[in-house]
């Protein structure tokens, strides 16, 4: 296995709709223990393919960060049945590194998707974990949480975010 490279604000990649997967195979497979090593190790609790440049519809999601097997959810195009409830809380993405914002999500959300084995899932989840699935299926649809922002507050984010990336490259 190997921990992958995560793209950050700014990559096209993440402002594009992720392409669904039609077949799970060994090389999907390899992905998604590939991003479950990277989420561990960032440590995240969740991650989705194009985060690290990948085009599919598959995340990763892990509220234990690898400390109980049993928490550990991969899920093939993973879409939202349900949605319920408004919970505000601050949030934060490894695609945008030290930028924590309050964004509204649902309260419960029921999810289904396809498993390693391709069999479907269906996940009831609520608090912590729907705010998860929601964050990380927002990336297959191209969306980032600073998306859910005003424009302004968005703005000022890109802004700093991109005068910082500057002042690395020098």
């Amino acid at each position: 296995m190997a921990i992958l490279e995560i793209i950050k604000l700014g990559h096209p990649i993440l402002g594009q709709k992720a392409e669904p997967v039609k077949e799970i195979n060994a090389k999907l497979i390899e992905l998604a223990h590939n991003m479950i090593e990277t989420m561990h190790a960032a440590p995240g609790l969740g991650l989705s393919a194009p985060q690290v440049e990948m085009s599919k519809r598959l995340i990763t999601v892990d509220l234990s960060i690898g400390e109980r097997q049993d928490d550990l959810i991969v899920l093939f195009n993973p879409e939202i049945l349900f949605r319920e409830g408004k919970v505000i809380r601050e949030e934060g993405c490894l695609s945008v590194p030290e930028v924590y914002e309050k964004i509204a999500r649902p309260q419960k959300v029921i999810i289904k998707g396809l498993d390693l084995e391709g069999k479907e899932k269906r996940i009831e989840a609520v608090d912590l974990l729907a705010r998860v699935f929601c964050h990380e299926i927002d990336h297959l649809d191209g969306k980032l949480f600073i998306d859910r922002l005003s424009p302004l507050k968005r703005q000022l984010i890109k802004k700093r975010f991109k005068k910082k990336a500057e002042s690395i490259k020098k």
